[in-house]
């Protein structure tokens, strides 16, 4: 069985962010959450009314992060909450738009099914093209003091409003552009090798992952190309929407500590990552492997360690930094960001291959 949320009302298409503040209509109070570069695009929004705009989200945000945005928001008291950005910044505005008012915490909510409701409208709109948070149901947010991510899901986190306008991501630089991308097509390709995986989220990755071989390096060659940045859009939405029934397995499990503890940007740390656990599910799930690798243009009747080094090459001809060294990894870290990675059960349980820690090791040294 499988249970799949969308946001109430999706927009799709280039200059589509000016329809929210028609749909907002009546709304007497915004908060608008974002980032310093993002909150460039809050006029674009068109909002009636009062609009507070908070905009100190780093790229992981952390506890204090949210803290801040709550207090914000207890201090806007609005009736509209729209996260304006990345994934970072949606996965706040889900937060703050169901803790509030709520008199619940962060520690209340940790976990699946534990917020209580919510009592604000709650709009998102894309920025990038990778995470799919505006479509989803999960919130991470990272907790400094462990050097992990605590994740919430709630089916009162879905958006009332979802907008993707690929004219939002134009001046997103090419290699964000490219880590993002890869990000959106590893949630897809991790929910269609899953053990979880479902026929009808399986149509979701495959048009998810076809769309990323397609149109991801246009996107990264030339910027403004509305075609090919609504596809990448369009892909990272399917992601997201593969995450909530589905979700991701070893592959996120094993970035995240690159995230929490290298401070590695979450679209890049997939990005490093991807190539080897492609590979390494594949004995396991070799049809699904060689639809992927088709899709990408990586070649057929692939070994694994011809695909290793095919799926390697296309992100490293993205732009994408592929060795953990030369993002800042020492040799010394490798045994603690293993031993962190193999303990993320709720995503490594989902690897359609056995990966022991030793295993998870063994990736983290190829990627070095």
């Amino acid at each position: 069985m499988i249970t799949i949320h969308q946001p109430r009302r999706l927009v799709v298409g280039a200059g589509n962010i000016s329809q929210v503040g028609p749909w907002a209509a009546e709304v007497a109070s915004t908060l608008v959450i974002a980032t310093p570069i993002t909150s460039g695009f809050a006029e674009r929004l068109q909002l009636p009314g009062k609009l507070t705009l908070f905009d100190a989200i780093p790229g992981e945000p952390d506890i204090a992060t949210l803290d801040a945005a709550l207090d914000a928001a207890r201090k806007a008291r609005p009736d509209l909450i729209v996260g304006l950005g990345g994934g970072s910044v949606m996965d706040v505005a889900k937060l703050v738009a169901v803790l509030w008012d709520s008199g619940q915490s962060l520690a209340d909510v940790a976990g699946p099914n534990r917020v209580a409701g919510r009592n604000v409208r709650l709009a998102q709109v894309a920025t990038t093209a990778g995470t799919g948070s505006e479509a989803g149901i999960r919130s991470l947010i990272t907790d400094p003091g462990k050097g992990s991510k605590i994740a919430v899901e709630s089916p009162h986190m879905i958006a009332d409003l979802a907008v993707l306008d690929p004219e939002l991501t134009y001046s997103v630089p090419p290699a964000v552009t490219a880590a993002t991308g890869v990000d959106a097509m590893a949630h897809c390709v991790e929910a269609f090798t899953n053990r979880k995986s479902h026929p009808m989220i399986d149509g979701f990755a495959r048009m998810g992952f076809n769309l990323v071989g397609k149109y991801l390096a246009r996107a990264v060659r030339d910027g403004e190309d509305t075609e090919a940045r609504e596809g990448m859009m369009l892909a990272s939405y399917y992601g997201g929407i593969c995450l909530g029934p589905v979700n991701t397995a070893a592959g996120h499990a094993i970035s995240y500590p690159l995230g929490t503890l290298l401070h590695l940007p979450h679209g890049l740390a997939n990005a490093i990552i991807f190539p080897h656990v492609l590979a390494f599910n594949q004995p396991v799930v070799s049809a699904k492997t060689a639809e992927v690798a088709d899709a990408l243009g990586l070649g057929q009747g692939l070994s694994q360690r011809d695909l290793l080094s095919a799926a390697r090459d296309f992100c490293a001809g993205l732009g994408i930094e592929m060795s953990l060294a030369a993002n800042g990894a020492k040799g010394a870290d490798l045994p603690r960001f293993a031993a962190d990675a193999h303990s993320i059960r709720r995503l490594m349980d989902n690897n359609p291959a056995d990966m022991s820690e030793a295993d998870v090791l063994e990736i983290y040294r190829a990627a070095f």
